[in-house]
């Protein structure tokens, strides 16, 4: 009989060998992974067997985490699990943005299903570029255990590996089990794989891997995330946005424990990327600040020293449009297809004051069509689709920061931190600068949040972790603006008369099942330890 959950987890978890190098050197012929050893597929034996193609192999498996499969094939690649697609998908499960095509209209619904392809593809993704960097660790320990790189070396590229393993294994935490906050940590988390997945005896050994608990999710990520903390060089020496490094590592870490409401151990990590300073904010690790200018890091995604962390896309390495960030969140008037617009309640907000910079360069407002509405300007090179996809700011460490000393009554620094990035995007002679804290200095934050990440993909995970807030929850999925809700002339848009634009898709309550993806039914079917895991309601 055919092994059903080799087949299953083969195709879904296992882009490895054949994408080490085969997509490491920009090759875009793969064919879908069902077989344990793709024909396409160097062999491990040489793969790890040379210091230059470890190297290229490390390349592999970033460009998994920027462009993965769709359908199988990496010729139709669509941004998943930490390119486009993941970016959209994170304004769609919320409300910030709008959806205006069948695109990614399950997602902006909550009609998803364990065969709707936006969450299984993003399922299916994270866990190849789990594999991926399992197969990878696996190889460098053996290289170096054969003398055929360093000790040191063999730390280093693990740390990138880990560093990616923790990441992929957060995203689906956020999308597929419920936030640390309910429970504790105690609700059913994600299956946390660490070792590769490329033999019979693998598969086998990977089948009685569960999903066990959010808080044991946890406990894993920030592990990895210390390890590659303490072996990646603070400045990476190639590529050094697109590569992690000693600060993305710490940056993370900030990001997990404010999931976790572990606000002390936040604002102990930012103290390493120097958020505890009184002025001038800038990381004592790889020299990380606020650029002058907030459309800078947009402008110069694969050069500035505000961007910690980013996914390199190049024309050569995205293989479709549909991986493209300009041209899936762009108007059509000048290259994009307008599928996704900024939501005038977002736009119209009276916490987004009339003078803010981020409105003129970061937005734009299409001129002709029938959707005349705005759009984000963050991505903007239509013709290569070359835009990188950004993880973590400096902004994010500070405003992480910020919310941290908030809760913590240090209201003096979460100020300090809050000013900082709010009027790096104010005029100097501003009247909006804030000269007093706000009474409300956490909703000041998250306020300022869902400006400054605005396109990023960061609207879901806050409305993640904040579910069960006792004073700044959603409540669940919160109820959105439709197409049908606005005026096609683009006049629900409007900073002076600021018109209330009524939501017509209903919200869903947190206890609501379509809070959480279901688990693809391919993996449900195949794996017999998880047959009887799928998330309630599916």
């Amino acid at each position: 009989m055919k092994n059903t959950f080799a087949y299953t987890y083969n195709k879904s978890l296992k882009a490895a060998m054949a994408g080490l190098l085969v997509i490491g050197m920009s090759a875009a012929s793969c064919s879908k992974f069902t077989e344990l050893a793709p024909q396409n597929a160097m062999p491990p034996d040489i793969t790890f067997s040379d210091s230059s193609n470890i190297e290229v192999a490390m390349n592999g498996v970033y460009n998994a985490a920027a462009i993965g499969s769709y359908e199988g094939s990496y010729t139709a690649g669509r941004g998943y699990p930490f390119g486009a697609a993941s970016i959209e998908q994170g304004e769609m499960r919320g409300e910030d943005m709008v959806n205006l095509a069948t695109f990614y209209d399950v997602t902006y619904r909550a009609n998803i299903s364990p065969t709707s392809a936006n969450n299984v593809n993003m399922w299916v993704n994270l866990y190849a570029l789990v594999n991926q960097a399992n197969t990878f660790i696996e190889g460098v320990r053996n290289a170096a255990a054969k003398g055929i790189i360093s000790a040191g070396k063999a730390a280093q590229l693990e740390g990138e590996a880990r560093f990616l393993r923790a990441l992929a294994h957060h995203e689906a935490v956020i999308n597929f089990s419920r936030p640390y906050a309910d429970g504790n940590g105690s609700q059913v988390g994600v299956p946390y794989r660490d070792m590769p997945v490329n033999t019979p005896e693998q598969i086998q050994a990977a089948m009685k891997v569960g999903r066990g608990t959010v808080a044991q999710d946890y406990t894993k990520i920030l592990a990895d995330l210390d390890f590659a903390e303490a072996n990646l060089p603070a400045t990476p020496k190639v590529n050094a946005i697109a590569r992690a490094g000693k600060g993305a590592a710490i940056a993370i870490k900030m990001r997990v424990k404010q999931h976790m409401g572990d606000w002390p151990g936040v604002i102990t990590e930012g103290a390493k990327l120097g958020t505890d300073k009184a002025a001038d904010f800038s990381s004592p690790v790889n020299g990380y600040k606020l650029l002058p200018s907030p459309d800078e890091a947009f402008v110069k995604f694969d050069n500035n020293g505000e961007s910690i962390f980013s996914i390199a896309h190049t024309a050569a390495t995205n293989p479709g449009n549909n991986a493209a960030l300009a041209y899936m969140l762009g108007p059509a008037d000048i290259g994009g297809r307008s599928l996704v617009a900024i939501s005038p309640v977002l736009y119209n907000a009276e916490f987004w004051v009339n003078d803010d910079l981020r409105r003129s360069l970061l937005t734009i407002k299409q001129l002709s069509g029938t959707t005349k509405f705005v759009y984000t300007y963050k991505y903007r090179d239509f013709v290569n689709k070359s835009d990188w996809a950004p993880i973590i700011r400096y902004a994010e460490v500070l405003l992480n920061a910020a919310e941290a000393y908030a809760r913590t009554g240090n209201n003096a620094q979460a100020f300090l931190l809050l000013n900082a990035v709010r009027n790096r995007s104010l005029p100097a002679d501003s009247k909006s600068r804030f000269t007093v804290p706000p009474a409300d200095l956490v909703l000041a934050v998250l306020n300022e949040r869902r400006i400054e990440f605005l396109a990023e993909g960061r609207r879901w995970p806050d409305i993640h972790r904040l579910a069960l807030d006792p004073k700044y929850s959603t409540g669940g999925i919160p109820a959105k603006v439709l197409l049908s809700d606005l005026k096609a002339d683009g006049s629900d848009y409007n900073i002076t008369t600021r018109p209330k634009v009524e939501p017509s898709l209903v919200s869903f309550e947190y206890k609501s099942f379509k809070f959480l993806w279901p688990l693809p039914a391919t993996e449900i079917s195949s794996n017999p330890t998880l047959r009887d895991a799928q998330n309630p309601g599916y």
